[in-house]
Formats: C-alpha cells, sequence, structure tokens
C-alpha cells in the first residue's frame, strides 16, 4: 500500500512540475514576443525554436530556480526570504546567463544557428549574452520565485488529481507532438 501511494505522489510530482514547465515556457515565449511587437516594435516572430507558443529554455531556467535557488527560500518567514531579496536576485541572473550560454551553443550545435544575437548589446560575449539581458534574468527570478511559483503551486494544490492528470496528458501530448514534427522538418 505505502509503495502505491509514493508512486502517486511521485507521478503527482512529475505531473505538477512538468506543468509549472511548459507555463514558464509559455511566458517566456509571451515575454519574448512582447519585447519584440511591443517594446522594440520589430514586429511579430515565433520566438520559440518549436512551432507551439513557448520557449523552452525558459521552462529550464525556471527548473534551474526551482532546484538551485528556492531551496534558500523554502520554509523562510517573509521577512527572511525579503532580506535575501539581493541574494536571489545575483544567483538568478548568474544562472540564467549561464543557461542561455550553454543554450546557445547547443542550438548552434543542434539547429545551425543562434535564437537571438546580442551583437549590438554594449556588454555582450560573443553576442551569446549580455549584462542588460542578465539584469533582466535576475529581475525575472525575484518574480518567478517570490509571485509566480507560489501562485502556481496554490493553483497545483488545488486541482484534483484527475483534472491535472488530464492536462499533464493533453498538453504533453501536443508538446511531444510538436517536437517529432520539428525534428521531421529539420531531417527531411
Amino acid at each position: 500500500m505505502k509503495q502505491t501511494q509514493k508512486h502517486k505522489i511521485d507521478l503527482k510530482t512529475l505531473q505538477a512540475y512538468f506543468l509549472y514547465f511548459i507555463l514558464y515556457s509559455v511566458f517566456g515565449w509571451l515575454y519574448e514576443v512582447t519585447l519584440e511587437t511591443v517594446i522594440y516594435r520589430w514586429g511579430f516572430s515565433n520566438r520559440g525554436v518549436l512551432f507551439g507558443p513557448y520557449c523552452p529554455v525558459y521552462g529550464v531556467g525556471a527548473f534551474a530556480f526551482l532546484f538551485a535557488i528556492n531551496p534558500l527560500l523554502r520554509g523562510k518567514p517573509w521577512k527572511k526570504r525579503l532580506m535575501l531579496v539581493p541574494v536571489v536576485y545575483v544567483l538568478s541572473a548568474l544562472l540564467a546567463t549561464a543557461i542561455e550560454l550553454i543554450t546557445s551553443y547547443l542550438c548552434e550545435f543542434a539547429i545551425g544557428y543562434i535564437p537571438w544575437d546580442y551583437t549590438a548589446y554594449k556588454y555582450n560575449f560573443q553576442a551569446r549574452i549580455a549584462l542588460s539581458t542578465s539584469l533582466r534574468f535576475g529581475l525575472g527570478g525575484l518574480i518567478f520565485l517570490y509571485l509566480l511559483q507560489p501562485l502556481f503551486e496554490k493553483m497545483n494544490a488545488k486541482l484534483s488529481d484527475r483534472t491535472r492528470t488530464v492536462i499533464f496528458s493533453v498538453i504533453l501530448g501536443l508538446f511531444l507532438l510538436d517536437i517529432v514534427v520539428h525534428l521531421a522538418q529539420l531531417l527531411f
């Protein structure tokens, strides 16, 4: 009985983490598209490397924040959490910048190009990372860890197991289909 209960908890956690991944990937895509269309006025382009409205690198960044930085905050009273804002900001900026740098090399290897170019930014490294984006990543980490993740955890807790499983299954199916179609298009 305990093994079944443990398995159920593990599945529930897995589903929740996947849904968090997708949510942050969608938020990343919305952020990128908003920057292009509203702030910079360059016009719309799909900012993701897949067809759907998501940038998986933001989901990866969210996981990195969850596992590397969130433990510093978890269980602490709000006063202590607020005192950690400068530390969380710097760690978020550094971690997200490292992920962006690694992702640039992976994208260049896998798809033949880097989906962004920071050549025009004053302080950049090989046009792959830039100081101004790193500073925004720090702010994004604060928003993620102090506002969005607690909200998403509350929303997830309110879902029934059945509802979570249905949502998870549908989104996973669409996401995997997107990956397969994208890979097929690259290969053929």
